[in-house]
């Protein structure tokens, strides 16, 4: 093999091999993005479940208080508004709310369970039973199309007795 053909190889080689490096670096964060402790999920939607109260303080009662002491936050981190209008909270069970809002750009709204009068910062299930497990469950979070856009866990994750 003359000396130019073994240059060309080579090049051929390296060229292959940095590009295999490159899909790789680019998949790893792909199949990463679980978090710190493997229970998040998110897509690349600037909207994110980023806070969850599942177990309201105190006694768990059927009070509006304590119903509505448990909720989920939910944030638009973009600069630009989302209309989240036939997007989708749901639990385990498939217990669902539905939004009917526009978030605006970094802001953020609370889903409550029990009974409320809907603001733009506070939207409420109308609920007369807790939603979300104390000790443990998901929180999903899906668009219009049905596409999981984030989820967030807490507690052990086996099926066991409410509240």
């Amino acid at each position: 093999m003359s000396a130019s053909r073994i240059t060309t190889a080579r090049r051929l080689v390296a060229a292959v091999l940095a590009s295999g490096a490159v899909v790789a670096a680019a998949a790893v964060p792909a199949s990463a993005d679980g978090g710190r402790d493997g229970r998040h999920h998110r897509s690349v939607s600037p909207v994110v479940i980023s806070k969850v109260q599942a177990d309201s303080p105190g006694r768990d009662t059927r009070s509006n208080h304590s119903l509505n002491a448990e909720w989920v936050e939910v944030s638009n981190t973009g600069r630009r508004a989302v209309n989240l209008r036939g997007w989708t909270l749901t639990d385990e069970d498939g217990q669902r709310y539905r939004f009917n809002l526009r978030l605006d750009g970094r802001s953020t709204v609370r889903i409550h369970t029990g009974e409320g009068r809907d603001t733009r910062r506070d939207v409420f299930q109308d609920r007369r039973n807790h939603v979300w497990d104390n000790d443990r469950g998901t929180a999903t979070l899906r668009d219009d199309r049905g596409r999981v856009i984030d989820t967030e866990s807490w507690g052990r994750h086996h099926r066991g007795g409410r509240h």
